[in-house]
């Protein structure tokens, strides 16, 4: 069973999306996150609707990002928010999934997420990242305090890889979200391997 949530970003795709998605969900990590920040909400919803198919067929949990409304439509039952647009979804809003996760940047955004119903949150970021140019990573340090004060699942997110996975987990994460290597590696299934 992985622990691995893929993280999208088709602007990091060397091929078609879709069929790098196809080919992530016949590996079969613990979920894809379909984060396309760029796009319109009825784009995503396009999208959205492709992506969820291809997860449906392969099972494996599609997680929608942002546009609540969108996974609402497409009875999506795993949605992502950032720590302020969860602030602003309702209890009703809420009711629709059985998996709502943040993103979180230290202790106190944590618990504020599991005060607001996450069943899980992302911490980071931890390593150096090419996402975040420039900025140093928060550390294990930082991750193994995140796991210690929440009760839910801890995935640690930012510049994962083989050689730091095991560090990882063992300061309590449950997993880890990886972006750039699962949207460019030659061979999503190996990756995934190396990963585990």
């Amino acid at each position: 069973m992985s622990d691995i949530l893929c993280v999208t970003n088709r602007k990091l795709c060397r091929e078609d999306f879709l069929t790098r998605i196809e080919k992530i969900a016949a590996a079969h990590p613990a979920g894809i996150i379909l984060r396309e920040k760029d796009l319109e909400e009825e784009a995503y919803f396009r999208l959205a609707g492709q992506v969820l198919n291809v997860c449906r067929s392969h099972q494996v949990p599609c997680v929608l990002h942002s546009f609540v409304d969108v996974a609402v439509r497409l009875e999506a039952e795993a949605i992502h928010m950032p720590l302020p647009a969860l602030r602003d979804m309702t209890e009703g809003q809420k009711a629709h999934f059985k998996q709502i996760g943040a993103s979180c940047h230290s202790v106190e955004d944590a618990k504020e997420a599991v005060g607001l119903g996450c069943t899980y949150v992302t911490a980071g970021h931890v390593f150096a990242t090419d996402c975040k140019m420039g900025l140093p990573g928060r550390g294990l340090s930082f991750l193994e305090n995140v796991c210690e004060s929440v009760t839910v699942p801890v995935y640690a997110i930012g510049g994962i890889s083989s050689e730091n996975i095991g560090a990882v987990r063992s300061v309590g994460a449950a997993g880890a979200c990886v972006m750039s290597g699962l949207m460019q590696c030659e061979d999503v299934q190996a990756y995934l391997q190396k990963l585990l």
